[in-house]
């Protein structure tokens, strides 16, 4: 039950964000507010992300808008991982590649919800974020669960004669 409730709060908190425009959700103000120093600056500066047709830097950008746009991006890639894991353990027999595909097909439909937001456009590269995400989660999870269930090995006891 409690991970039924933790996938639809996941969900509705996709949900809610995809119905904001970006003036709602922006963190500038935010982002100004606590890194008026701009760490790293200089670090990240040599960042540039190919991005829906453009490449996203600090100099193309400046630094709190590059700032949000990782934040932005890191976002996907943590609430899609996130979902997918909520997914697979809901199913009972966990299925990599199904929990996988419902995940994807749920980052489809994030986006459609976010193009009938205004000011919002959807993008086919928020689905491949999304899907890397979930991979990423989902290999992480399979990896955790064959370690962890493997059978301990007794240790052979050394008869002496």
């Amino acid at each position: 039950m409690k991970n039924i409730i933790l996938l639809l709060l996941l969900l509705s908190i996709l949900f809610i964000s995809s119905g904001q425009t970006y003036e709602q959700q922006t963190l500038i103000p935010t982002l100004e507010k606590y890194l008026a120093a701009k760490p790293l600056e200089g670090l990240l500066s040599y960042l540039h992300i190919p991005y829906y047709g453009t490449l996203v830097s600090i100099e193309e950008r400046g630094y709190f808008a590059f700032i949000e746009f990782l934040l932005r991006k890191g976002a996907h890639l943590f609430m899609f991982g996130a979902v997918a894991i909520a997914v697979v353990v809901l199913m009972p027999k966990p299925k990599f590649w199904m929990a996988f595909a419902i995940t994807v097909g749920l980052a489809v439909l994030d986006e459609f919800h976010q193009s009938l937001t205004g000011g919002r456009t959807p993008t086919g590269q928020d689905v491949l974020l999304d899907s890397i995400g979930a991979f990423i989660a989902l290999s992480l999870w399979n990896l955790y669960t064959k370690i962890s269930y493997r059978p301990k090995r007794r240790e052979k006891t050394v008869q002496h004669h």
